[in-house]
């Protein structure tokens, strides 16, 4: 059985639950996302991912600013949904909007909840050093992230997995979880478990003052610091070239277990990449990028940088 449904979703994590739900023949009536915004160098509007995917394929698109307004929930449930499905929207649904489908609100949430309520489930995993994450479907309340799970899939954090590695993951699997629960909500079988009460954590919202690397933290800390910010924002430090001190931003790294002793920041052996001595421990930048720059190898940073042991990124 099809279903009628309201397509809630703006970056490049929501197109592939859109394109699996129109693939299974779903009536996708709308699609919400978030206005155009300046972006680029211009600083032109630039349509989200989502609002592009869904007029290549002919869907009508809204871009409201805001859906508490009576005029914006009346268009809203004259659609007549059977369901809205909504991934990494961006606004909040007013309980008007969750109550106007016929089945309500489904989400795509990239943590195990109840750990990682909120906005960055999939940075805050790895900064924390998880092992595991996962993507899951659940009912969508006036609370946050706090429904009922429809559906789950759990996926494991290597060592060195970088959070845009684990979103692209994530965003595959949800969009074949989606089209499952979907599946099973057409035919009456969708179940739903509460959250645990116990566990709870959330997941602020990235901010630019939280990414320039702390070397005196342990080698650990600091790892799980770049890799869950790579690609973006970027974790940074800085070198002085010239005189003047230079951004260098990290985006990949691993634990060096065999490195020598050193100050915090201090470059304590050279190779093929560069060794930072941490607080305790050091790591090995495997992938960096200088400003103005791509990304390069750490060889090819030390190659062009011309930076020695003893060498102390700030």
């Amino acid at each position: 059985m099809t279903l009628r449904i309201v397509f809630m979703g703006t970056p490049d994590f929501a197109v592939p639950a859109l394109m699996e739900i129109i693939g299974q023949g779903h009536e996708v009536v709308a699609c919400y996302t978030q206005p155009p915004r300046p972006a680029g160098r211009g600083m032109d509007l630039k349509k989200s991912p989502v609002h592009e995917a869904a007029e290549a394929v002919g869907i009508p698109v809204f871009t409201p600013t805001s859906l508490k307004g009576a005029g914006e929930q009346e268009a809203f449930a004259g659609l007549q949904a059977d369901v809205a499905v909504v991934v990494a929207y961006g606004l909040l649904l007013p309980k008007a909007i969750l109550d106007a489908p016929r089945e309500g609100c489904l989400n795509l949430h990239a943590s195990l909840l109840p750990r990682w309520r909120g906005a960055a489930p999939i940075n805050r995993a790895i900064m924390a050093g998880d092992l595991e994450t996962g993507i899951q479907v659940m009912r969508m309340e006036e609370g946050l992230d706090t429904g009922p799970v429809c559906m789950s899939e759990t996926v494991p954090i290597g060592p060195d997995l970088t959070a845009g590695e684990l979103h692209d993951r994530l965003s595959g699997l949800g969009g074949d979880l989606m089209v499952r629960a979907l599946a099973a909500l057409s035919r009456g079988a969708l179940t739903q478990v509460t959250q645990p009460e116990d566990g709870v954590t959330y997941a602020q919202k990235l901010d630019k003052g939280e990414t320039r690397i702390d070397w005196s933290q342990p080698a650990g800390t600091v790892h799980n610091h770049i890799r869950g910010l790579s690609p973006f924002p970027g974790a940074w430090c800085e070198f002085i070239v010239n005189g003047k001190p230079e951004r260098l931003k990290v985006l990949r790294s691993t634990l060096e277990p065999t490195a020598g002793p050193g100050a915090p920041g201090e470059l304590v052996r050279i190779d093929s990449d560069p060794v930072v001595a941490c607080g305790t421990g050091a790591v090995r930048l495997t992938q960096v990028q200088r400003a103005g720059k791509k990304p390069m190898s750490g060889e090819a940073f030390l190659r062009g940088a011309q930076i020695h042991p003893g060498t102390v990124l700030i």
